[in-house]
C-alpha cells in the first residue's frame, strides 16, 4: 500500500491513531534533542557528528563514499559535505578521492575521530538506556523493532 494518495482516497486518522502519530512525533523530536544535549555537553560533539564517526568506524576500512554516507544519514550530499567539513577540522575525518572514479569522494575516520567516537559512546549509551529501554515493558522491544522494520520496508520500496 503506498502512502501517497489522492485527496479523494483519504482514510483520515482516527483518534487513537492520531494521539499515537503525534505522541511519535514529538517523542523523536524530544530523543534527538535530549541525545544531542547529551553528546555536546559531555563530548562536545553533536548527535550528527557522532552518527557519522559511528557509520565510519563501523564501515569496512572505516571509510564510506560520501554518497552513501549522505544516504545513510539521510542527507542531502551538501549536508554530508559541510558535516564532514567540520569533522576535518576536528581532524577526526579526512577525504580523499575515490580511486575508483576519481570524481567520488571518501570520508574516512582518523585515529582521533575514532577516540572521540570511543570517549563519547559510554554516555551516549547510558542515556538512550535511560531515556528509552529503561521505561519498555518485556516485549516491547521487538514489537517496536518489528513496527520501525516494516515501516522502513515500505517506504524502501517507494
Amino acid at each position: 500500500m503506498a502512502y501517497h494518495r489522492g485527496m479523494d482516497q483519504v482514510r483520515w486518522l482516527g483518534d487513537d491513531e492520531q494521539r499515537m502519530w503525534r505522541a511519535y512525533l514529538e517523542a523523536t523530536r524530544q530523543l534527538n534533542r535530549a541525545l544531542d544535549r547529551q553528546l555536546v555537553r559531555d563530548s562536545q560533539i553533536s548527535l550528527t557528528d557522532f552518527e557519522i564517526l559511528v557509520y565510519l568506524s563501523e564501515a569496512p576500512e572505516g571509510s564510506l563514499r560520501m554518497w552513501e554516507l549522505a544516504d545513510r544519514l539521510s542527507a542531502t550530499r551538501g549536508g554530508a559535505t559541510r558535516a564532514v567539513s567540520r569533522l576535518e577540522g576536528q581532524g577526526w575525518v579526512e577525504r580523499t578521492e575515490c580511486a575508483e572514479d576519481r570524481r567520488g569522494m571518501i570520508a574516512r575516520i582518523t585515529a582521533a575521530g575514532r577516540e572521540a567516537v570511543h570517549a563519547a559512546s559510554r554516555g551516549h549509551v547510558e542515556a538512550v538506556r535511560a531515556i528509552l529501554f529503561d521505561g519498555l515493558e518485556p516485549g516491547d522491544v521487538a514489537v517496536l523493532e518489528r513496527v520501525f522494520q516494516g515501516m522502513r520496508e515500505r517506504m524502501a520500496q517507494e
